[in-house]
């Protein structure tokens, strides 16, 4: 009954978990349909949320990950039982390293059909249990409301991550009353005194003081006020791994990437600095370099987590502030710091050290082989100021690094577990998530082929990324570590590949292959022109030599 003593309206469990999905904001959810949840779909057939119908669940739950890197909440993904759940495993492990807010939910077998191995049948809670903070099953179809409400505030409160919910396909048909719980306030922390005259005390006594930015629970203000208060005081702040753009890449502030195949002076950074504050990260595996980078115990760190637990943080803890990056920003912004002579000289130096290693190579082609040299060159000139860049794992990304400018947050989506195929199924949800934004997308050849069936997605949703497909015929991250450890033996990672801008015509987009350098200028102008002109997807098949690196 509702509170008037009438009676309440009635839906079936699956559309009441639309309707709450609906109330907490959700614009989209990226599905790979299934017997197993229709009632879900059903509800979403007359829905305000977009249905992203995707090629296959792994690039059904990247692209929701990259849409919780993106937005104030969790991306949605969701995916049928038994096959379906286990090709959606890579997005939660992404998510999960990654702290990215999502909620996967999986169509399961019929309630009464359980421990019978069913068609299909599997366990949630033994599959998922150790790669989310939650694994939920609906049981009980008049707690739909609520446990949609539980799922979306676990994978936002404390560090984000991945929940998984349950869904037997006889719980969710079955009749409830419509009303929606509403959303859960999710504890964002904040410096206490004790914490803000720390932090103030460290910063005046420090002389090579470092900001280390990173995660993906920024919001567009709070980077802003950040990067301000920064440029204000002459404090130099750097990217975790793939974390570029909170900080923008034009920033005097700005002083480089930290992770693999890091530049060195930002490597040597860690080290010199005599004080670090993380901010939304902590000093995990890639920043340590292995957890061998600033361990001693006489460093002085400062952790800005909402985490009190720490989770993957390496070498010493001089104080922990427990707090969500906005709140900590919005309380830093009261700190009015005198500055010192000898921070704008470190900041100063670590800016020139960044400006060089940013600053693009020549423009103009060079004879032979087509390079990617040439290609960034000629692009980031023709990009606006709001671009985005999305890439999995390979050192094709490392180009994105040096070069992309990354100016805001979330200008740069990427997978920090060093996952591949990640590349197109983002793009394709930062296509969507901001028409009329130039996104572009930069793939391996190897990388682009575990997930370029997302392109049909693209065209049958309206996307018009820029994707570069650099092709070196292998994959060449393990081929780097296979000639350092079994020189001259190459084995196991060399490729042969399809034409794939014939593959990109194929799937309604414009494609165009280039072999040499002189002709990169003019396929660069034509792909952004079909983009802009026949508002389709564009794709440059980049034939280039092995073992060029960006760096």
């Amino acid at each position: 009954m509702s509170e008037n003593g009438q009676p309440s309206t009635m839906k079936s469990a699956g559309h009441v978990i639309v309707d709450t999905l609906a109330a907490h904001g959700v614009e989209r959810a990226y599905v790979v349909p299934g017997e197993s949840y229709l009632d879900v779909l059903d509800g979403l057939h007359h829905s305000a949320i977009d249905t992203i119908v995707c090629r296959h669940e792994g690039g059904a739950t990247y692209m929701a990950e990259a849409d919780g890197k993106m937005h104030q909440r969790p991306g949605i993904a969701m995916v049928t039982r038994g096959p379906g759940a286990a090709n959606a495993h890579v997005g939660l492990h992404t998510a999960w390293q990654d702290s990215t807010p999502l909620v996967l939910f999986v169509g399961l077998i019929p309630f009464e059909h359980r421990g019978k191995e069913a068609f299909q049948e599997f366990d949630p809670k033994a599959w998922f249990g150790t790669g989310a903070k939650r694994v939920m099953i609906l049981d009980h179809p008049d707690r739909a409301s609520e446990i949609v409400a539980e799922a979306m505030f676990a994978a936002m409160s404390g560090r984000p991550g991945p929940v998984v919910v349950g869904l037997p396909e006889d719980i969710i048909t079955r009749q409830v009353p419509a009303e929606v719980h509403p959303a859960i306030p999710v504890a964002t922390g904040g410096m206490t005194v004790t914490d803000w005259k720390a932090l103030n005390e460290a910063l005046q006594e420090a002389d090579k003081p470092l900001f280390i930015f990173g995660g993906n629970d920024w919001s567009h203000e709070g980077a802003a006020n950040f990067t301000s208060w920064l440029e204000e005081h002459d404090l130099p702040a750097a990217a975790e791994w793939r974390c570029e753009g909170t900080v923008p890449f034009n920033s005097p502030s700005y002083v480089g990437p930290i992770g693999y195949g890091r530049p060195k002076p930002t490597y040597d950074l860690l080290e010199e600095t005599d004080l670090l504050i993380f901010v939304g990260t902590v000093p995990g595996d890639v920043i340590t370099d292995g957890f061998n980078i600033r361990q001693n115990w006489d460093k002085k760190n400062f952790l800005v987590t909402i985490d009190p637990s720490l989770r993957g943080r390496s070498g010493p803890v001089s104080h922990q502030i427990v707090a969500k990056p906005d709140v900590f920003v919005r309380d830093l912004m009261l700190m009015d710091l005198k500055v010192k002579d000898s921070w704008r000289a470190w900041t100063g130096r670590m800016r020139g050290e960044q400006e060089k290693f940013a600053q693009l190579p020549s423009a103009v082609p060079a004879e032979g082989q087509a390079r990617m040299a040439t290609l960034m060159a000629n692009l980031v000139d023709s990009l606006p100021e709001d671009a985005m860049v999305t890439f999995g794992a390979g050192e094709h990304t490392n180009w994105a690094h040096r070069y992309f400018p990354t100016n805001g947050y979330a200008s740069m989506l990427s997978a920090r577990n060093g996952s591949m195929g990640y590349s197109i199924p983002s793009a394709v949800a930062a296509s969507l998530s901001y028409p009329g934004r130039q996104v572009v997308s930069i793939a391996g050849d190897g990388e682009f082929m575990m997930n370029g069936q997302e392109l049909a997605t693209a065209t049958q949703y309206g996307a018009t990324p820029l994707v570069i497909v650099m092709d070196n015929q292998q994959y060449g991250t393990i081929r780097t570590h296979q000639e350092r450890q079994y020189p001259g033996r190459v084995s196991g990672t060399q490729l042969q590949n399809p034409d794939f801008a014939l593959m990109a015509q194929a799937f309604g987009g414009y494609g165009v292959r280039v072999e040499k350098d002189a002709d990169v200028p003019a396929a660069v102008e034509a792909a952004l022109a079909a983009i802009d002109g026949e508002k389709t997807f564009a794709l440059i098949h980049l034939i280039v030599e092995q073992g060029v690196k960006a760096y």
